[in-house]
């Protein structure tokens, strides 16, 4: 898929669709009511917009994402990856955790992160 920026307001809508979807858009237009305080002509002009984004299908008053969330998720921290650190995931993994400290278990976590993304090494 080809890169895709989208706004707040617009990402704000797709945690919803992602979390409820497949979703009436009649129904989701009352969800954004209630979360969002959202009027039912902003609901469906940012809907419109992502499905003009090829982001979301609206197809006989049924919304559902085109895109799982995971793969959004990596599309945009990539960007970041590219934008902000030159590409470099070690400057990135650096400035996230700067001073903080992490569990041992998440330090686990992200070393088997890392020996499977190299292809499964064990050592």
């Amino acid at each position: 898929m080809e890169e895709v920026s989208i706004c707040d307001s617009e990402l704000k809508l797709m945690n919803i669709i992602w979390d409820m979807s497949p979703i009436e858009s009649g129904k989701l237009v009352k969800v954004c009511a209630e979360k969002l305080d959202w009027s039912k002509s902003t609901t469906y002009t940012i809907l419109r917009r992502l499905t003009q984004k090829e982001l979301v299908r609206n197809e006989d008053s049924i919304v559902e994402f085109l895109i799982p969330h995971e793969n959004f998720q990596r599309m945009e921290s990539n960007k970041v990856i590219e934008k902000t650190f030159s590409g470099s995931l070690p400057k990135f993994v650096a400035a996230f955790l700067g001073s903080k400290s992490i569990s041992d278990e998440e330090a686990d976590e992200l070393i088997k992160m890392i020996k499977n993304s190299k292809g499964g090494a064990n050592d």
